[in-house]
């Protein structure tokens, strides 16, 4: 009903934002990785969002990327995760963090969100896989050089090295395993995720 909100960025608590369109202020809840991602107060944003409506409450949920808000719709089509709970994953994780964990069964990481049990990390586990994979400018189908013209500058260094090994011929199982035993540190960059995962490769 409604896909985005945008307008002048009024004010910023704790897990919701309130964006001034025309003069009407709307709620909108977010994880806390929209909030670090906001620009000041007094700018233009646009979120795009989801409207959960209940008998009780209407309530707007907002995200940065469509992408995130796609990861969003899928955690609450898992069943026992409704939007609190989706949010709360979010919170705790990334998506590309979340994509990986789902892609090498780890529910222990997912389990760290706030209200989400290991049993609930592991049916989302189970009920996502097929459905969920890396962001689509990590197309190992794509040329080099395409395929760097379209990653964001922004883009997770631990996504790319997947892509950088499915490229070269791994499959996508082993190309996250490598990767998820990577001791990653938000200083490393892709290469320097990449020539750790290849170390791992010929232990799997």
């Amino acid at each position: 009903m409604i896909s985005f909100v945008r307008g002048e960025l009024s004010e910023i608590l704790e897990n919701v934002v309130v964006v001034d369109n025309n003069g009407v202020g709307y709620n909108v809840e977010v994880p806390f990785s929209v909030i670090s991602g906001l620009p000041a107060i007094g700018s233009e944003v646009k979120l795009y969002t989801y409207l959960s409506v209940r008998e009780d409450a209407m309530k707007l949920f907002g995200f940065l990327t469509r992408d995130d808000l796609n990861i969003f719709k899928l955690l609450i089509g898992v069943s026992g995760i409704g939007p609190k709970g989706a949010l709360a994953i979010l919170s705790a994780m990334t998506p590309n963090d979340l994509r990986i964990a789902v892609m090498s069964d780890d529910a222990k990481a997912i389990a760290k969100a706030p209200g989400i049990g290991l049993k609930t990390a592991q049916k989302l586990i189970i009920e996502a896989k097929g459905k969920i994979s890396m962001p689509d400018y990590m197309d190992s189908g794509s040329t080099s050089l395409s395929a760097a013209a379209a990653i964001p500058e922004d883009a997770d260094p631990r996504a790319e090295a997947i892509a950088a090994l499915t490229a070269l011929g791994y499959s996508n199982s082993e190309a996250v395993l490598a990767v998820k035993k990577v001791e990653y540190t938000d200083g490393m960059d892709a290469e320097a995720v990449l020539k750790a995962s290849l170390k791992h490769l010929t232990f799997l």
